[in-house]
């Protein structure tokens, strides 16, 4: 990943999971950020879409970190989405955005219907107090990741027994998409990479 990850303050969590379904599958899931709260919502509060095209690089949201003790907000981008290999997506907490992570998703095929997903989250604070909040944060950021990759491979393995949470922007209305910059009727909330799945 190069020199852009490295240094001495930063934080560094990898956590990897299995999942039987195609990587190509795996990656359009995630790669919605409509989807993100069907399986982040344990750890992510008042999550919302900040633009009107939640797939591939460019989609971006915002919602709260559900710290026990910090409520800190954030925002989320896509940087790069190399389907079915990788997406980076880079996210700033804080007040104003101060605070820089990245969370970088590797899908790798072990079979036609198998698929091992890697996550791995970096973080910088940004200033002398932000490191002290970091204290402990690893360990958090390991316990939710793992979680979520929990979740998400709950998503693909086990028959659901209700429609799946998804996102849309605060406010927004599928009439009034011209004034986004969509199409008239667009709903960035409505299914794209769960159609047809049980």
């Amino acid at each position: 990943m190069g020199s852009r990850y490295d240094g001495a303050r930063m934080r560094e969590v990898t956590v990897s999971i299995t999942i039987s379904a195609p990587r190509e599958d795996v990656f359009d899931f995630v790669s919605d950020l409509a989807a993100r709260p069907a399986y982040t919502d344990h750890f992510m509060d008042d999550y919302r879409l900040a633009r009107v095209q939640p797939v591939g690089a460019g989609a971006a949201a915002r919602f709260r970190l559900n710290r026990l003790l910090f409520k800190d907000y954030a925002e989320l981008t896509i940087t790069e989405a190399d389907r079915p290999r990788r997406i980076i997506e880079e996210i700033r907490v804080g007040r104003r955005g101060r605070n820089r992570s990245v969370a970088v998703y590797d899908f790798t095929r072990e079979s036609a219907r198998a698929t091992r997903v890697e996550l791995t989250t970096f973080g910088e604070p940004a200033t002398k107090v932000d490191r002290l909040r970091e204290v402990g944060a690893a360990g958090w950021v390991r316990r939710k990741t793992r979680k979520s990759l929990d979740r998400l491979r709950a998503i693909f393995e086990e028959p659901r027994k209700k429609p799946l949470k998804r996102a849309t922007i605060a406010g927004y209305e599928p009439d009034k998409a011209p004034r986004f910059g969509a199409h008239h009727g667009m709903d960035p909330s409505a299914s794209r990479s769960t159609e047809g799945r049980s």
